[in-house]
């Protein structure tokens, strides 16, 4: 199990957060009501909300790009394939 830090936590919540929020933008959609939970929370605070957003997408973005920065994103190195210590 691979470890992560702060960044990469608070990055998998915005982006949990993120997803369910958009999942109920989009039922509500269909019954024609509004669900969007920051809106919801935030009410008129729409500079708060707008942040929100912007933070839920820069989480994405590295969420897609991965992190290059830290040595616990690293993947394992796996052993190569054909070695000769193959026994048959």
């Amino acid at each position: 199990m691979k470890k992560c830090n702060t960044t990469h936590k608070i990055a998998g919540a915005l982006l949990l957060i993120g997803g369910l929020n958009w999942g109920l933008v989009g039922i509500g959609g269909f019954m024609g009501q509004n669900w969007d939970l920051i809106n919801l929370i935030l009410g008129n605070w729409s500079v708060l909300a707008n942040i929100v957003y912007v933070l839920v997408g820069i989480s994405a973005v590295m969420s897609l790009m991965g992190c290059k920065t830290c040595k616990s994103c690293e993947a394992p190195k796996e052993a190569p394939m054909g070695g000769s210590d193959m026994s048959m």
